[in-house]
């Protein structure tokens, strides 16, 4: 939970600085830019750190079960964005780390350390980089707007505990927002109910 919550506000940010710089004139010597991409950089090596951890806690951990009521068709959906997810977020830095090399730029770690450079200099792969990593940005926008979409309509129309379960909530506050469509054993204390 607390992965997934501090990747989501990290991607975010990600997104913002990136959608941001873009905009920006790439005419002269532009200290503001410069500094934005750096900082960019230095992100996207810490989303990638944490992308790692994630996928190894995901090897020794099972996969958090999808609601019950949910068609077929709706839990393939949520796995594909999920495999989506990792994917992209595994591309990103990695294009992102590609392109740095390819200009001769070394990334620095929060200032403790640089990363190797993964290719030589190379203007045309460069330019080639650039356009890959704009286009897996869009992919990850689509794939986080189909997220949060998702989540909210989960919460606000369907009524279950899709979103409720991924908050530090205690599991009363939980079961109050579960799906009416999904039945629970009476609790410990509670008479049965005769279907007579």
């Amino acid at each position: 939970m607390a992965l997934h919550w501090l990747m989501a506000l990290l991607l975010s940010a990600l997104v913002a600085f990136g959608l941001y710089m873009t905009r920006l004139p790439d005419v002269g010597f532009d200290t503001w830019k410069i500094r934005l991409i750096l900082y960019h950089k230095q992100l996207g090596i810490v989303a990638l750190t944490l992308v790692a951890l994630r996928l190894l806690w995901r090897l020794g951990n099972i996969l958090p079960h999808l609601v019950e009521s949910l068609p077929d068709w709706q839990k393939v959906a949520a796995r594909f964005v999920h495999v989506c997810f990792y994917a992209l977020m595994l591309a990103l830095p990695m294009t992102g780390w590609l392109m740095s090399s390819a200009t001769g730029i070394p990334v620095s770690v929060l200032g403790l350390f640089t990363l190797p450079d993964l290719v030589p200099y190379d203007d045309r792969l460069f330019h080639t980089l650039v356009d890959v990593h704009r286009y897996l940005g869009y992919a990850l926008i689509v794939c986080m707007a189909a997220h949060i979409g998702a989540a909210l309509r989960h919460h606000l129309l369907l009524r279950d505990n899709t979103l409720t379960k991924m908050l530090p909530a205690p599991d009363a506050t939980r079961a109050v927002h579960r799906s009416p469509a999904v039945r629970t054993a009476p609790s410990a204390g509670e008479p049965s109910r005769s279907p007579h």
